[in-house]
């Protein structure tokens, strides 16, 4: 096990009482792991809990106290305190077997020079210059803030991707937060909770919807809009609107394609 699996085995184990739907700690209890471990502190004590929220895997131990189609993540509740709770999924990715819907690319030429790739940077560039969020929800979007990195009262410090802002026809405001992966990555119910508490917190008065953006190519775009809820102590992670984006020159969209897509609107 690494440094990092037997502290956080540790106090979880230490504060983990059978049945239990979450368990509460304190970046002090980790400090106090690595004594009763007998290992060297680690400088950075709140890397511990950021890397099984967004990156590592907690430890089979800790997995096989989960209950059934359920499993444990762990959230902020304030600064330097955590819960593990339990969550049906805690994670998800993309489907397989939509329809790619084909955009004319309108990502400037030097751009598409200069931030080639499958990066996250790369996707948020061409989510933005190709106005995908707008296309996804059907609103008028303007982004406010990329890689926003703030703390909000309850749940600590938080990071999300980019913020939009977006209006309707009937003049309602939304908050759009968005979270970026790279292929093959899956998103985490806990970026959605926080992105969901940040906007209550800053725009109290307009709609949020949480947004998930990842490449399945350098040219091929997953949109997903989510939701979380919470039944009888569980957090539950669904997909509200799912659609894939393909992204062309104006050549390889046939009249016939568009013929078809205008039939599909009447």
């Amino acid at each position: 096990m690494s440094k990092y699996d037997k502290v956080i085995e540790k106090v979880f184990l230490k504060n983990y009482i059978d049945g239990a739907f979450k368990v509460s700690f304190s970046r002090d209890e980790l400090a106090q792991a690595c004594d009763d471990l007998n290992i060297a502190r680690i400088k950075n004590l709140g890397d511990v809990p950021y890397s099984y929220r967004f990156r590592k895997e907690l430890p089979d131990s800790i997995k096989e106290k989960c209950q059934s189609n359920s499993e444990w993540i762990i959230i902020g509740t304030g600064i330097g305190s955590y819960e593990f709770r339990l969550a049906s999924p805690g994670k998800i990715k993309p489907t397989g077997n939509r329809q790619r819907i084909k955009v004319p690319d309108a990502t400037p030429e030097i751009v598409k020079r200069y931030a080639a790739g499958t990066d996250e940077q790369a996707l948020l560039t061409k989510v933005r210059y190709n106005r995908f969020i707008d296309l996804f929800t059907g609103l008028t979007c303007y982004s406010i803030q990329n890689h926003l990195r703030t703390t909000i009262q309850d749940v600590g410090q938080i990071e999300i991707d980019e913020v939009y802002l977006g209006i309707n026809k009937r003049g309602a405001h939304f908050v759009i937060p968005c979270q970026a992966k790279s292929p093959g990555d899956r998103f985490g119910i806990v970026q959605v909770m926080q992105d969901i508490e940040f906007c209550r917190a800053r725009f109290p008065y307009a709609i949020c919807k949480p947004i998930a953006l990842q490449f399945l190519s350098e040219n091929d775009v997953a949109i997903l809009e989510l939701a979380v809820e919470e039944s009888n102590d569980i957090f539950h992670l669904s997909v509200v609107d799912e659609r894939h984006y393909m992204l062309v020159g104006r050549d390889e969209i046939t009249e016939n394609e568009i013929r078809l897509m205008s039939q599909s609107e009447e």
